[in-house]
């Protein structure tokens, strides 16, 4: 069985992982401090609602929100280090199918200029797809959203 080295791609994955996850603990304590203090929250403790209830059904969906609204940035930040690192040759071992490789490779080889040209324009594509799913997943789950 072979092992990965400590600064290999998945040790490096996973610190994307965890950076994004302490990144996001910050943008939803943050939505739950703010929303503490609304009308509904306050609202539905006077009505006798529990702590625990208004925080699932009331401050939840709202504090989700923002964290959905930053998760295709997140995204796209790793998926263009990863690219990176690939290109300049310390992410996935030489030979492996990726993006920084064909980039390298276009790179390398500037009499086929259709190497860089499609991972570029494969790149650009992706990463704005992304944010255009990650802005419409954020509209369909935003529940302050009124539909007319």
């Amino acid at each position: 069985m072979q092992g990965h080295a400590v600064g290999g791609p998945v040790a490096q994955g996973r610190l994307h992982v965890f950076e994004a996850a302490v990144h996001q603990v910050g943008v939803v304590r943050a939505e739950f401090l703010r929303a503490r203090n609304f009308d509904y929250v306050r609202a539905a403790r006077a009505l006798g609602v529990g702590n625990m209830e208004i925080m699932y059904k009331h401050i939840l969906p709202n504090a989700m929100v923002a964290t959905v609204t930053f998760l295709p940035f997140i995204l796209n930040g790793s998926i263009t280090t990863l690219t990176a690192l690939d290109f300049i040759g310390f992410g996935l071992p030489p030979g492996s199918a990726s993006l920084g490789e064909l980039l390298n490779q276009g790179k390398a080889n500037m009499q086929a200029p259709w190497l860089g040209l499609t991972a570029f324009s494969v790149l650009a594509i992706m990463l704005s797809l992304l944010i255009f799913i990650g802005e419409a997943v954020r509209d369909a789950f935003d529940p302050r959203k009124t539909f007319r």
